[in-house]
Parts: structure tokens; C-alpha cells; sequence
């Protein structure tokens, strides 16, 4: 049987199967990939991993598969009653001739707009370094005391006291209770972070709830709840909802866990093992002592020796046998040097007679009385021939110095401003002033004629 025209003929008749696989290729070729939105329902989730369900509204309602391959891309477990746009295919079951929707994603009614919103905050706080390696705080090896905020009636709370209690059960927990879902959430949340600064009891904040949708996981996607994070000077593990689920408040806390256990778990380390390694390290010290003492023993025993060998009388007898000894060279040497020295000093004694300056003093005497009367006489001499030349050149002098030319009747000519001497008319122009020397005085007069010749 074959299809003409599009269009089934009639006139033509099908059995079942054809009918339906006919139909199946019809629904396939003019239908597209669509996008339905609808409540789910009769939700069928086997073991082969594939689900099933329907997807109504108020009038009607049509049945839909998703396969296990595209149910692996999902960010959150489908429930009966939850509104969903899905993305499918228009489809027939031909074993039961059953119109379906064979889907291919699903979100939940309303995440579209959310998950821009996330992806838009989230891409502002990266940008503004809020996610930097750099900006977490390093957690407490162990705290000294704990806070914990979060709904005070969930099954987060009830996880993580559990844990800390068998992990660590000295240290001691503060639970700030507050919502962790609707309007109020966010500005509860806020608050506790900033309370917990404020009071400085705790050294360590876990922030935790249980797993839900984007939607109901909303108030740890808030701007003000991340920035009261990045603000707190307490370190801050997140530990929101499942393991795949992640919110703006993991990204900006100091840690992230994958749930509010996880969160516990990493909060405080097992008591058993510090224990442990205390003792570890307490064997270790006594060790370390006792071979201290070991050795100083050993160090004692063998100075007791050597003290037993130098007993202080015996030494005492030593040194003073070879004090005696010393003291008979000490007087030795100084009885030889003081022969030596004898010696010399007579030898000395004998050499400054002979040369005894005494026995030369009237031949310097008149020495010095004969070089006396030659140096007297030599500057007699130097004197007159000095005096002689002195008087030769103050008379040169005084014939070719100006004063004297100025006697004779004659003046020097200069200018005012510089004292330049004028030799030549040339140097002045009219109404300039110069300055006559005279032999007494001079005079200041302004040239009013010149004659170059």
C-alpha cells in the first residue's frame, strides 16, 4: 500500500499495522521538533532507565516518553504535578496505535527565564573576580565553634548535626534558623551571614539546604546572598541541594560541597584520627626523650671517666712541678740578660769618652766665630748691591710711569663707564662722557666735536 498525493486514499484498504505505521510517518514528516508545556502525571519511571508520562492541561492530556539517553541530560528528577516545557517530537506507538510525544528536553515551567537570569549574575560576579581562587579563606584545621545556616525543620539540618556529631562531637554547633525557600529567604539568609560576623562566636558558617528545583533553590542564586558570602570575614561552605546541583552560592562560598553532609564532612575532621595521631605523635616524643636521656647518660659516664683519670690533686702536683721548673729558667734568662746588658753598657761608655763632644767644643768655637764674620760681611755686601739696584729702578721707574708723565703737564683720557683708556678719537662719539686724569684730580666733560685727523 502506498501514499499518493500526500493523502490516504478512501477507497484503500489498510490493515492495522499499515495504518499506523502509515500514520507514524505522517505525524513524523509534518511535525517538526515542538515545544508543549503541561502538568506531568501518571509519571512511569521502569528499570530500563526510559520514563513515561503524561502531559496535561485543563481540557486534555497526551502521553510522552524520554529515553534513557536524553533523561541522562537532566538537571532535576521529574515529579507528577511539576508544569514543564518540553522539546519533543510527534510521534504514534504503533503496538497500541497511541499518539505520544517522544521528548527530547524537558525544564521545569519558568526555569527558562531563571537559568538567564543565573547564567547573567554569573557571569557578572566571574567578571568581577568573585569566583577567584585568591578570594577564598582558608577553613580552621578544626573549629572551635560552628554555625549552621539553614531551615531549622529540614532534613539538612537533622544530616549535618548527625555528622558533626560523629565526626567531632566536642566542638560545639550555633544553628541560625532561617528560610531557605520563597521571598523571605534571601533577606533571612543575608541577615544570619551578617549576625554571625557581627557576634564573632563562630569560626566556621556552614550554609546548607536540601535538593529541589531552580526554582525552590532560587534564594542561593540571589546577588545580596552572594555578596553577603564574599563580605563574611568567617569562612563559608555551601553545601545546597544535590550533588548536580549548583547555585551562584557555591561559586562565591570558600568551599563547596556536593550536599549538606558533604559540607559536615568537610567542617571538621574525624576525631578518631586526631586522636590517633596525637598518640602518634606522643610515642614519637617519648621516643625522641628517652633517647635524649640516653645520650646524656652515655655524655656523663664518659666525663665521670675522664674526671677519674684527672683527678685535680694530681694535676696541682703537675702544674706545680712545672711552675718550679719555669721559675728556675725565668731566673736564668734574666741573670743572662742582665750580664748582657752589663756588657754593653760598659762598651757604650768606653765609645762616649772617646767621642766626648767636649774635646771639640773651642775648635767649633772659632769655627763658628770665622763663618760669623764672613756671613756679616757678605751682607754688607748684598745690602749695598741691592740698595745700588733699588735706587737704579725706582729711577727707570719714574721715567716711564704715567704720574710722571702727568707732571710734565699731560693727561689720560678714559671713558666713564668702562675706564678703557682713549688713544684715538675714533673710540668716541659726540656727547659721550669721559673722565681726564691730571697729576692731582680729574675731571668729567661730554665730547661735543671730534676731529679725526
Amino acid at each position: 500500500m502506498t501514499l499518493k498525493n500526500n493523502s490516504f486514499s478512501p477507497t484503500s484498504r489498510y490493515t492495522v499495522s499499515e495504518l499506523n505505521r502509515t500514520t507514524k510517518d505522517l505525524l513524523l514528516r509534518y511535525f517538526s521538533t515542538i515545544q508543549v508545556e503541561g502538568e506531568i502525571s501518571n509519571l512511569s519511571t521502569p528499570s530500563s532507565g526510559h520514563i513515561y508520562f503524561s502531559l496535561k492541561d485543563k481540557k486534555a492530556q497526551i502521553r510522552c516518553a524520554m529515553f534513557k539517553s536524553q533523561r541522562r541530560r537532566l538537571d532535576f528528577k521529574p515529579e507528577n504535578g511539576q508544569q514543564l516545557i518540553i522539546s519533543a517530537q510527534v510521534s504514534l506507538y504503533e503496538a497500541r496505535g497511541d499518539y505520544q510525544l517522544i521528548v527530547d528536553k524537558m525544564q521545569l515551567d519558568g526555569e527558562g527565564d531563571l537559568q538567564k537570569v543565573f547564567d547573567q549574575l554569573k557571569t557578572k560576579l566571574l567578571n568581577e573576580g568573585l569566583f577567584a581562587a585568591e578570594k577564598k579563606q582558608a577553613l580552621p584545621t578544626i573549629p572551635e565553634h560552628i554555625g549552621v545556616i539553614t531551615s531549622p525543620t529540614g532534613a539538612a539540618v537533622h544530616d549535618i548535626l548527625t555528622v558533626l556529631k560523629r565526626r567531632f562531637p566536642s566542638i560545639p554547633v550555633m544553628v541560625y534558623p532561617t528560610a531557605v525557600q520563597g521571598e523571605r529567604a534571601k533577606f533571612e539568609i543575608v541577615k544570619a551571614i551578617e549576625m554571625a560576623n557581627l557576634q564573632k562566636k563562630v569560626d566556621l558558617i556552614i550554609l546548607a539546604r536540601g535538593g529541589g528545583s531552580l526554582e525552590d533553590l532560587w534564594a542561593f542564586n540571589e546577588e545580596s546572598v552572594a555578596r553577603a558570602i564574599v563580605k563574611s570575614d568567617i569562612p563559608i561552605i555551601a553545601g545546597i541541594g544535590h550533588e548536580v546541583d549548583f547555585t551562584i552560592a557555591d561559586f562565591v562560598a570558600d568551599l563547596r560541597a556536593p550536599t549538606p553532609s558533604a559540607a559536615a564532612e568537610n567542617a571538621v575532621p574525624t576525631q578518631q584520627a586526631w586522636l590517633e595521631q596525637f598518640q602518634s605523635i606522643d610515642m614519637q616524643l617519648r621516643q625522641l626523650i628517652q633517647r635524649f636521656l640516653g645520650q646524656a647518660q652515655q655524655s656523663t659516664n664518659w666525663l665521670t671517666k675522664r674526671l677519674q683519670q684527672q683527678h685535680p690533686g694530681q694535676q696541682l702536683q703537675r702544674h706545680a712541678q712545672t711552675l718550679d721548673h719555669q721559675e728556675l729558667r725565668l731566673t736564668r734568662a734574666i741573670q743572662h740578660k742582665i750580664n748582657q746588658q752589663k756588657s754593653q753598657i760598659e762598651k757604650q761608655s768606653n765609645l762616649l769618652k772617646q767621642y766626648n763632644p767636649a774635646n771639640k767644643i773651642p775648635q767649633y768655637q772659632q769655627q763658628l766665630h770665622y763663618l760669623h764674620n764672613r756671613l756679616n760681611a757678605t751682607i754688607q755686601r748684598t745690602l749695598e748691591s741691592s740698595n745700588s739696584n733699588y735706587r737704579a729702578l725706582v729711577h727707570t721707574l719714574n721715567a716711564v710711569s704715567p704720574l710722571a708723565t702727568l707732571e710734565r703737564g699731560y693727561a689720560i683720557v678714559s671713558a666713564v663707564d668702562s675706564s678703557t683708556v682713549i688713544t684715538s678719537s675714533q673710540q668716541l662719539s659726540i656727547n659721550d662722557s669721559i673722565k681726564t686724569r691730571l697729576k692731582q684730580g680729574y675731571i668729567i666733560s661730554q665730547v661735543s666735536k671730534i676731529n679725526h685727523e
